[in-house]
């Protein structure tokens, strides 16, 4: 009787020491995503069976590399009163993780998985609060339950999974198969498990692989694509181990992006042999393919080599961007009445060796020119005529020996002076004469207001326009303290005007202002 109750506590203690094994780094450096473990802690589960689960834990993650950027955990407790044991943001390395796992303890009480699953919904896998899972990254819960009285959790289970989250399930009893299989994620051959309490070991690398397949980050992008360049981005699956990176990359054959193939452990073909290689030493993650021509699909292939471990060949297919010859679009930034600048691009010092800018009024004016530096794409053109329409055509000289020149209509600005003089004479009790110095070449009339300066809530504006010819006006009928302004208008723009205040008293004084 005494060897079959030590027997199975030895089985633990052995096990809780393989746990306490370091680490092996890079064994699964594979992977991102967020993987929730929802145990059961209640009084159904008996204290040997919770220990045997959390072995099986610190056994199925002891492999995973940890962090920010690869695979985080969290553990949620199920008893009267759920208990989050510790978040996504808590442990990033294998070292805190185990030591974290070994050191929970049961809650006891009813399976409150409803509960349960209510908080791992609001507070661990909805991104956004503190502590609860990643934008855009795959999701797992992993329910480790003895299948005793689950409660009703068909529905917030399906809740997860229409956001989502891949439910995975392993029950350590043989009840309530229909509710299992319901709440797992299809296909249930691979993400239910029915296992004794002894025997989990037998699931470890099943359901391991299974969560892998979820959260697999094995992939590679292609960024920063140009017309002659781009650069692959890849997770550094080598890190920490002996090896390098075999990067292979050419045109895609003829027949399109579609003839580019290959499953995992294979590599795409890339050309008929037409492709360049290179290595990359084994902490790197990004590559710089240079060389490249414009407006052409092409594959790349990247080979993790290493002799401690087999890794997948990844592939990508990026075109590149149609070759733009500069200039290829001209706009303006400043415009003045004698003055104008005009930017260009794109800016290619690489290969535009000289950008040649003429310009001249329309529709028969003098042709001008100035020479600008390649690597320039802006410059000020002076003394121009105001109110009038240029062509200016901006020419590249590309080393190549290419021209290119695009042209664009400007037209300067108006010149508009402002009101020189301005003056007011009252004549009578509610009535001034007003006289003002015309304005220079291009006038088109003036705008005269005026309202009551002591009522500023109610007072109407009144408005009068007069042709350019005209210097005086009389106006009746103002109020005691009436503001009359005085304003040029131009074909294109009113100019600054002057303004003054009606002082109505017994003798008639001339007043005004002058600039």
């Amino acid at each position: 009787m005494a060897k079959t109750v030590l027997w199975p506590w030895m089985l633990l203690f052995l096990a809780s020491a393989r746990t306490q094994q370091a680490s092996p780094e890079g064994v699964l450096n594979c992977c991102e995503g967020d993987v929730l473990f929802l145990l059961d802690s209640s009084g159904s589960v008996p204290t040997y069976e919770h220990s045997r689960l959390l072995s099986f834990l610190s056994d199925l993650l002891l492999p995973f590399s940890l962090g920010e950027d690869q695979v985080r955990v969290a553990l949620l407790q199920v008893g009267t009163e759920p208990k989050v044991e510790f978040d996504f943001s808590t442990h990033y390395s294998q070292r805190s993780l185990q030591g974290a796992v070994q050191n929970i303890r049961p809650l006891r009480g009813d399976t409150n998985t409803v509960e349960a699953l209510r908080i791992a919904t609001e507070r661990l896998l909805r991104p956004g609060a503190p502590g609860s899972s990643r934008q855009g990254l795959p999701r797992v819960l992993v329910w480790l339950t003895d299948g005793v009285k689950p409660g009703d959790v068909t529905g917030p289970m399906g809740v997860l999974r229409d956001e989502g989250v891949a439910v995975l399930v392993v029950s350590t009893g043989h009840g309530n198969y229909q509710v299992l299989k319901d709440v797992a994620t299809p296909p249930s051959d691979k993400h239910l498990y029915f296992v004794d309490i002894d025997a989990l070991n037998i699931i470890t690398e099943d359901l391991r692989n299974a969560i892998i397949e979820i959260i697999r980050a094995e992939r590679m992008t292609a960024r920063d694509i140009s017309t002659s360049s781009a650069t692959l981005q890849w997770r550094p699956v080598l890190t920490g181990l002996n090896g390098f990176y075999e990067i292979r990359f050419g045109p895609v054959p003829t027949g399109g992006a579609g003839s580019v193939g290959g499953g995992p452990g294979t590599s795409p073909s890339v050309g008929g042999g037409q492709y360049q290689r290179f290595t990359q030493s084994a902490d790197s993650s990004t590559a710089r393919l240079t060389g490249l021509k414009p407006d052409t699909t092409y594959v790349a292939t990247l080979t993790p080599e290493s002799n401690e471990q087999a890794f997948n060949a990844l592939s990508v297919t990026f075109t590149t961007k149609p070759e733009v010859l500069s200039p290829a679009v001209i706009s303006i930034s400043e415009l003045g009445s004698n003055s104008v600048r005009i930017n260009w691009g794109p800016l290619q010092p690489e290969s535009v060796m000289s950008y040649y800018v003429e310009y001249s009024s329309l529709p028969s004016g003098k042709l001008s020119a100035v020479t600008i530096g390649g690597t320039q794409n802006s410059t000020v053109l002076r003394n121009l005529q105001p109110d009038t329409t240029y062509l200016i055509t901006v020419s590249a000289r590309h080393s190549s020996g290419t021209e290119r020149a695009m042209s664009v209509k400007v037209c300067t600005e108006e010149v508009t002076p402002a009101l020189s003089d301005l003056q007011l004479t009252t004549v009578g009790s509610d009535s001034v004469q007003v006289e003002w110095t015309g304005s220079g070449s291009g006038l088109r009339g003036y705008w005269l207001t005026w309202e009551d300066q002591q009522n500023q809530v109610s007072a109407e504006r009144t408005t009068m326009y007069l042709p350019p010819e005209s210097l005086s006006t009389r106006l009746s009928h103002l109020p005691p303290l009436a503001r009359v302004c005085v304003s040029p208008i131009y074909r294109t723009a009113r100019g600054d005007g002057l303004c003054c205040t009606a002082h109505f008293h017994s003798d008639a004084l001339s007043y005004g202002y002058q600039s």
